[in-house]
């Protein structure tokens, strides 16, 4: 007999992997294994034949009014904040990441991203257009069908919202894949939604591997878009997949280099604190970290010596402590990677402030890592670190940081620490990034677009702005009958 495992959710049932396979998804804070999961494959085809089912005109789904998909999402919220202690301590043991930060920061930006979206439900409409004497065109927004949602493994339950609660409110279909490393919080969505009340075959959830379940997404004929959050290298294929399969519309949340300028008259400890924690949350896992921060020379060794000083406070540890702020890194591959890159740091002749020392010989814990004395052509200035380490630069000029901020293939996100707001807006018109936050870091909020500029992605989630991703417009002209 096979031994129990999570399984894959379609058509609001859970079944076994029609070829038999599971795989193992682990604790990486103590290497232990959580569980067995089934893996999908060709069970992907099942459950977009079921999204297409569930989305077929005069379906339950397609038959619902707008205010009843509110309500439902709003059911589906009061679900998770009655589950929010499970899912928090879940995310934790899947990620790594400190239970604190899953249960007030992850766990609630996921309610409220339910929550808005919930209220946009029933305010979706089109525009009547009066042309001319003999015509009038309405529009109308209809759902795009079929979406698929790949997701990462650093926010899993916090993107898996991002992707499925604008779709659900615009009508449309899901099937999602989670990350391998990271697959259990939304498998427990699965069983959240069957319970909220969502019709059979509306959200399809297939755990599984990139190179099949990813891809098969990716390349389907029936999947009408697809949202990816994860690398650009990964997102280049993706978007080549659906360009060759069916063009199939595509949203992408890719990865960052992202700058922060700072001026010699901010506010210097806010400036130390939020770039630091922009750097190092998450265990510096997000696309959004603060990897390069531009200093203004006056002020460079003073910033410099603050950082490492609020590099001591934080405290390493096991996850589920209240007291840890910062947890390991999510698998051994991505520890390999983020020692490589400290060791070229070093090597190419950065100065190592802080850190640069894994935790332990037997563990994925790295320390926060500092340097200071970067410059542009090292490989911490240009690549992706992904992990705790943080790069202070310095500069002469407004001119010269805003150069440099803005010669990198990325364009995600950005922040300004100035106590002028002339300064701050000049700069913010220059900055060639989707975001630019003005004296803070990380300020997400479900009302505000995410997405970025050149290799960073394509399209915006969160906001209004995410409905257009997944809705297409009709335009529908009438001939009037002139008036006697």
């Amino acid at each position: 007999a096979r031994s129990p495992a999570a399984g894959i959710f379609i058509d609001n049932k859970w079944v076994q992997s029609s070829r038999g396979r599971t795989f193992a998804t682990f604790n990486p804070a103590t290497g232990c294994k959580l569980c067995e999961v089934e893996e999908a494959d060709e069970d992907v085809d099942k459950a977009v034949a079921a999204a297409k089912a569930a989305g077929r005109r005069g379906s339950a789904w397609q038959r619902m009014d707008a205010c009843s998909r509110g309500k439902l999402l709003h059911r589906l919220a009061d679900l998770v904040e009655r589950d929010r202690l499970l899912l928090a301590t879940v995310e934790t043991l899947d990620t790594g990441k400190p239970f604190l930060q899953s249960l007030f920061i992850d766990l609630d930006g996921s309610i409220k991203t339910l929550r808005y979206y919930a209220g946009w439900s029933d305010k979706i409409h089109g525009k009547s257009l009066r042309v001319d004497e003999s015509f009038m065109s309405i529009t109308k927004h209809e759902p795009v069908g079929v979406c698929g949602a790949i997701i990462p493994w650093n926010f899993p339950l916090l993107m898996f919202m991002w992707k499925i609660a604008p779709a659900l409110s615009c009508g449309n279909t899901v099937v999602v894949k989670p990350a391998e490393q990271t697959p259990l919080t939304a498998l427990h969505m699965g069983s959240l939604i069957k319970e909220a009340g969502f019709p059979a075959g509306v959200v399809n959830i297939v755990p599984g591997f990139g190179p099949t379940a990813g891809a098969a997404i990716a390349n389907h004929m029936d999947i009408d878009k697809v949202a990816f959050t994860g690398s650009t290298e990964t997102g280049q294929l993706i978007q080549t997949a659906a360009a060759k399969s069916n063009l199939k519309r595509v949203t992408l949340e890719l990865g960052g280099k992202n700058p922060c300028i700072v001026f010699a008259d901010c506010d210097l400890q806010l400036a130390v604190e939020d770039t630091q924690t922009g750097a190092f949350y998450n265990q510096g896992q997000c696309c959004t970290a603060a990897s390069r921060v531009f200093v203004e020379e006056s002020i460079h060794d003073q910033f410099v010596r603050l950082s490492i000083e609020n590099a001591k406070k934080i405290v390493v540890g096991d996850p589920l402590d209240p007291l840890t702020s910062h947890g390991p890194q999510i698998d051994q591959q991505q520890f390999d990677k983020i020692m490589d890159l400290i060791e070229s740091g070093k090597k190419e002749g950065a100065r190592l402030e802080y850190g640069g020392t894994p935790v332990s010989n037997k563990s994925l814990f790295i320390q926060p890592t500092i340097f200071s004395g970067v410059k542009d052509h090292m490989r911490i200035a240009k690549e992706e670190i992904f992990g705790p380490v943080q790069c202070i630069f310095s500069f002469q000029s407004q001119e010269e940081a805003i150069r440099r901020a803005n010669s990198s293939r990325y364009g995600l996100v950005s922040a300004i620490f100035t106590s002028s707001m002339d300064r701050a807006l000049s700069v913010s018109a220059a900055l060639e990034t989707g975001t630019v936050w003005i004296n803070c870091y990380n300020s997400l909020h479900a009302q505000t677009p995410f997405g970025g500029y050149k290799m960073s992605g394509i399209g915006r989630e969160l906001g209004e702005y995410a409905l257009a991703e997944y809705t297409e417009v009709k335009a529908v002209t009438l001939k009037l009958k002139e008036a006697v």
